[in-house]
């Protein structure tokens, strides 16, 4: 039986293995490339790329056309010396030149260090310098704002980066590249410390990651996939483009600033199957008021990066007739935890994060590492060459064994002894009518130490009426003390460039950060 085989959970548990992910492929772990994988093997298979624009219009691409493009851009990288090793920066938004500069680089055995566009030039110079990049692929006004001695070249693209690749040869025997050698350098956020850290991921993250897009995003050879989060972070590059292009789905993407019309135009023109986004992307649909001018296809969807509120939840549901399943984990470990919508069988639990990805020994423990019992709070750990590494979220496991999220561990809010979790309150609050969305953290107090402020972005006018109705409307939910004694309405929840709730902005503009 073949990895794409399994029916239901069960099956999958019990009979499983990892060999199985090999047989898809046709490297082994002495021999693997991952732009060979992903887009040389299915040339001939048809349109492998489907991108729309934000000023409406869309662009395909075959995987003949990737793979002769790709092979053109690593002969001219290797023309001006860049080879195994070397790293390149590539700083674009989804477009053909962003995935021809991808592939093409790791078909050398260079290293890809992708670059998020709406960083300010130290943010990029940073990377450049850390990583000892020696190109940076990139647009006019990042070229003009950076020191660019910091490379060997800059290639703007256009016309520069056209006649860069013209002439080039159409094919290259890839560099034989081992499954554990370094593919991409993957930078954190850097929102929880002054500079972010470089996660090297390796050829062998597509192999490892084809049991979460088989078993959770449920791929298929042929599906029609789009998931619109920048290819620049782990879930748009990993999740977003190389896992399902690596099974021989063809990848969605969007260009430009976000835009929830558009992508639901994308849904629809490009008859998309199986829809993956973050959270705040399902919100904005919903919230958008015009979801029901749009005819869709889609029949799986998933989601990741933060929690998914149960107001949301139960609208998308109603709307597609499909539950969002999730999937958990961070850039240093990768997913943990999912709900798996490649199984007939399962049922979704609406908030809950899942059961551990098959082969993952996952807990929640105390301060001391011991499990805790079912229903108790802890902190959300994996178990990494022998040890508990800590994901620095708190949550629990329920009596079926399903995790739950109750916060990041250091959002948690202890009130007059009380410990109180923001996520219960965020969730809560999103059930309200009147709520579109609202974030919640912990703010001095002298009397009960800290007590919990919520911002809320509202669809009606906002009064102090609607802040008193929307306190009972918790209490009534959770309890007399869990709730926010503070509300302050915003017109918009701030995010981070990753699309998560940025609570290190909310905490500078209640003056606690």
């Amino acid at each position: 039986m073949g990895i794409l085989d399994y029916k239901t959970y069960e099956e999958a548990r019990e009979k499983f293995n990892w060999d199985q992910v090999w047989d898809i492929f046709d490297g082994n772990a002495d021999n693997f490339n991952i732009a060979h994988e992903c887009i040389d093997r299915h040339v001939g298979k048809g349109t492998a790329l489907r991108l729309k624009f934000e000023d409406g219009h869309t662009e395909k691409y075959t995987f003949d056309q990737l793979s002769k493009l790709s092979s053109q851009f690593a002969h001219a990288l290797k023309d001006i010396g860049i080879g195994p090793g070397d790293r390149v920066t590539i700083m674009l938004d989804p477009s053909w030149e962003y995935y021809v500069s991808l592939f093409g680089t790791l078909k050398l055995g260079a290293h890809a260090v992708p670059c998020f566009t709406l960083f300010a030039p130290e943010n990029v110079e940073y990377r450049l310098k850390d990583s000892k990049a020696k190109v940076l692929i990139t647009n006019q006004e990042t070229a003009n704002a950076i020191d660019k001695s910091l490379v060997q070249k800059v290639i703007v693209v256009g016309d520069e980066y056209n006649n860069f690749i013209k002439g080039k040869p159409e094919t290259i025997e890839v560099y034989p590249t081992k499954a554990k050698d370094i593919a991409v350098l993957q930078y954190t956020s850097g929102t929880t410390k002054k500079f972010p850290d470089a996660i090297p991921h390796y050829h062998k993250s597509v192999y490892t990651g084809i049991p979460n897009g088989v078993f959770v995003i449920g791929l298929r050879p042929g599906e029609r996939y789009f998931c619109p989060s920048s290819p620049a972070w782990g879930y748009g590059l990993w999740y977003g483009t190389c896992v399902p292009l690596a099974i021989g789905s063809s990848i969605g993407s969007y260009n430009g600033r976000f835009d929830e019309k558009r992508i639901m135009e994308a849904l629809e023109e490009f008859e998309i199957t199986n829809f993956s986004a973050a959270p705040t992307v399902y919100r904005r649909m919903k919230n958008s008021g015009v979801i029901d001018n749009y005819k869709f296809k889609v029949k799986k969807m998933s989601y990741s990066g933060e929690p998914f509120d149960l107001a949301t939840f139960e609208f998308i549901k109603n709307k597609f007739g499909v539950s969002p399943c999730s999937f958990y984990g961070s850039t240093e470990v990768g997913v943990i935890l999912a709900n798996f919508g490649g199984f007939e069988n399962w049922t979704v639990k609406p908030g809950a994060l899942g059961k551990p990805i098959l082969g993952q020994e996952v807990s929640v423990v105390d301060d001391k590492e011991n499990p805790v019992p079912p229903n108790t709070s802890g902190e959300i750990v994996v178990k990494r060459r022998g040890k508990w590494f800590k994901i620095k979220d708190i949550g629990v496991i329920d009596d079926d064994g399903h995790f739950w999220c109750k916060g990041r561990s250091d959002d948690v809010i202890i009130s007059a002894g009380w410990t109180i979790s923001s996520a219960e309150i965020e969730s809560t609050l999103s059930t309200h009518d009147a709520v579109l969305e609202a974030a919640v953290i912990a703010v001095p107090d002298q009397d009960r130490g800290n007590i919990a402020r919520a911002y809320v972005q509202v669809n009606r006018e906002p009064s102090e009426a609607l802040a008193k109705e929307l306190q009972q409307y918790v209490k009534n939910q959770l309890g007399k003390y869990e709730y926010p004694r503070q509300i302050e309405f915003v017109d918009e929840i701030p995010k981070t460039v990753g699309g998560k709730t940025d609570r290190k902005r909310l905490k500078e503009m209640a003056g606690v950060a």
